[in-house]
């Protein structure tokens, strides 16, 4: 009888143990990206790796769509939703087309954020931005500015999508900003939808039409990178400038060829980390993110959610010649 109670026992243990196992491996975070192939999106999987990693038990699934469209996203989200995820964190291509979509993923009782680039409030539980737009929209002004002799001139802008969310907070702030920089003069802004051939033909157009632009600022690493090779396959270097925000490891010879002398960018791999970190603890109920939270995200430590629900990472960090072949290496 005591050989057969301690076998029960034993087994028990063993159901107790595998249930609790599966459990935590079913936890499967979608990580939405506004398109597939883009440097900077997959910088930010292999932070949202790491925290799969470090958490236990988590498969992080990075899927988007090939194309920059809020349909291709809807997509994905459905396909999400019908693989029974735990979460979705979504970058969107539009903040209002993903809302039925994600609003659908909630009802299925899935935890949903943004992140990057946000969805409208109704869509989501909060959205994660890289760092405070006011912030970011300063900093893309005080970069066009330190290219310019004197700091004053005409720039334009080359941006994503007319519905990126992000991007057009930020050329918002740049506007509203403008103020603050009597020396700069806007001249036009032109949309490269992130795919990398059409953002070098805006960024040619944009010269040719434009003959006294002096710089081209890009809030975005796709952009970016185009209007450089264009300054550079142009013989521009030296007379017409590019920044905005980059990836270290795609601009790298952009500095080193004079195209631009600096550029700014947060870590995407701490962004993806953070994202992931949020995700999981609203699907384990440790938080729910409601306004005034400060939720736990690993050695990123706690993010806080302001009264706005989206809450803020980092500032952004400025990349130059001093500095480029350090984190080139690294993202």
């Amino acid at each position: 009888m005591k050989l057969a109670k301690k076998l029960a026992i034993g087994v028990a243990f063993a159901v107790a143990m595998m249930a609790g196992t599966a459990s935590a491996a079913d936890i499967k975070i979608g990580l939405v990206v506004k398109s597939l192939g883009n440097g900077f999106f997959d910088a930010a999987n292999k932070g949202a790796q790491e925290a799969a990693k470090e958490l236990g038990g988590v498969e992080v699934i990075y899927t988007g769509p090939t194309t920059t469209t809020a349909e291709g996203q809807i997509e994905v989200i459905n396909s999400l939703i019908a693989q029974g995820v735990s979460a979705i964190a979504v970058s969107a291509n539009d903040p209002d087309a993903l809302v039925p979509a994600l609003k659908k993923a909630t009802q299925r009782g899935i935890k949903v954020i943004s992140w990057d680039s946000g969805v409208a409030p109704e869509g989501r539980i909060l959205q994660l931005n890289p760092s405070s737009n006011e912030l970011i929209g300063k900093m893309c002004l005080t970069l066009v500015k330190d290219h310019l002799d004197g700091g004053k001139g005409d720039f334009a802008i080359l941006s994503a999508t007319t519905t990126s969310t992000n991007q057009n907070i930020w050329i918002d702030q740049m506007k509203k900003q403008l103020k603050d920089f009597p020396g700069l003069n806007l001249v036009t802004t032109v949309y490269g939808d992130d795919l990398s051939d059409k953002s070098y033909r805006e960024a040619e157009g944009l010269l040719k039409a434009n003959p006294n632009i002096k710089v081209i600022v890009a809030p975005t690493t796709v952009g970016v990178l185009a209007a450089s090779k264009v300054v550079e396959d142009k013989g521009l270097v030296g007379k017409v400038y590019v920044t905005g925000l980059g990836l270290p490891s795609e601009m790298a010879g952009a500095i080193k060829s004079g195209a631009t002398k600096e550029f700014a960018i947060w870590n995407p791999i701490d962004l993806g980390y953070s994202a992931t970190q949020i995700a999981y603890r609203l699907v384990k109920g440790e938080t729910d993110g409601k306004p005034g939270s400060e939720i736990e995200a690993g050695r990123m430590g706690k993010i806080k959610v302001g009264d706005n629900g989206e809450a803020a990472m980092a500032d952004p960090f400025v990349y130059n010649a001093s500095n480029i072949d350090q984190f080139s290496k690294v993202f």
